[in-house]
């Protein structure tokens, strides 16, 4: 005797009713009338052998076994996206696609040294976006993207079984201009007395900082908040105070001579991360520079 058949279609329209609740909706999110529904559904339960639904005045609700399948055809929708995306972003002409998504704060410089090895290579073509992290990892579970650089680690829960690798952590510095360079700066005191351009509130260097001040009882004088590193690195070249940067945001400044460290935080450090969805089938590209960057800590 022949296995029963599980019809693709089915899980479709299964998957739809159980969400929408109703024959009517279903339907119209199908673009099918609600008999010819009801009809593929019948077909549905009598292929597994259960019933999924109990149906009443109200619509419909799964049964134990159609909460079973529920989980199973999710599952199965998850392999078919990752299957797509896979086969889209196959080598085409011996070029590999590498999709990166950067949290739009992020160190711009650290983006870079954690791309460079891609950006040489002539079999790879690199797309790169930016945004907000709540964006980003939508779109990382949609497999449009391959990973998420940001500066936290992302929860991990059996609905979104995230990665998250720890890349690097760098050193935070207070830096000024020019004429800092002979200026005298007593830490933490001085910090009253000198304009401080910092990271935003939302910021975990931030949050150390000011953990930092109301240690030594120092209020600071905060010139201005910043969230956005680009701005940060800018800011820091001005003349009058003094920035709250990672030391690879002004790296190539303090190598020039451009900017000057007037003190250096041992017990704060600015954190990057990877962070990649769960897949059966990640990009081999992603793992490679996980691997490169690491291997540098």
């Amino acid at each position: 005797m022949n296995a029963p058949f599980l019809n693709y279609h089915h899980l479709r329209y299964f998957h739809a009713l159980a969400r929408e609740r109703t024959l009517t909706h279903a339907a119209a999110k199908l673009n099918m009338s609600a008999p010819a529904l009801s009809i593929q559904l019948r077909q549905l339960e009598e292929s597994l052998g259960h019933a999924l639904f109990l149906r009443g005045r109200q619509g419909v609700t799964l049964t134990e076994a159609g909460r079973l399948a529920l989980d199973y055809a999710e599952t199965i929708f998850s392999a078919g996206e990752e299957l797509q995306d896979v086969m889209q972003h196959q080598p085409r002409g011996g070029r590999q696609v590498l999709r990166v998504g950067a949290v739009a704060t992020l160190s711009r410089n650290f983006v870079l040294r954690f791309l460079r090895p891609a950006l040489h290579r002539t079999d790879v073509e690199l797309v790169l976006r930016s945004g907000a992290l709540r964006d980003l990892l939508a779109q990382a579970h949609a497999h449009q993207i391959d990973l998420v650089l940001c500066n936290q680690p992302v929860r991990r829960d059996a609905a979104t079984p995230w990665h998250s690798h720890l890349l690097a952590e760098e050193p935070v510095v207070l830096v000024g201009g020019a004429k800092w360079r002979r200026r005298k700066f007593k830490f933490p005191a001085d910090c009253a007395e000198v304009p401080l351009v910092l990271p935003s509130l939302e910021s975990a260097t931030r949050g150390a900082f000011d953990r930092v001040m109301d240690a030594a009882n120092v209020r600071p004088l905060v010139a201005a908040e910043v969230d956005d590193m680009a701005m940060l690195r800018l800011l820091a070249r001005e003349e009058e105070g003094l920035a709250l940067v990672p030391h690879v945001v002004v790296r190539g400044e303090i190598e020039e001579g451009i900017l000057t460290v007037k003190h250096r935080f041992e017990q704060i450090r600015e954190t990057f991360y990877a962070v990649t969805p769960s897949r059966r089938f990640p990009n081999p590209l992603v793992k490679e520079l996980i691997g490169r960057i690491t291997a540098e800590r």
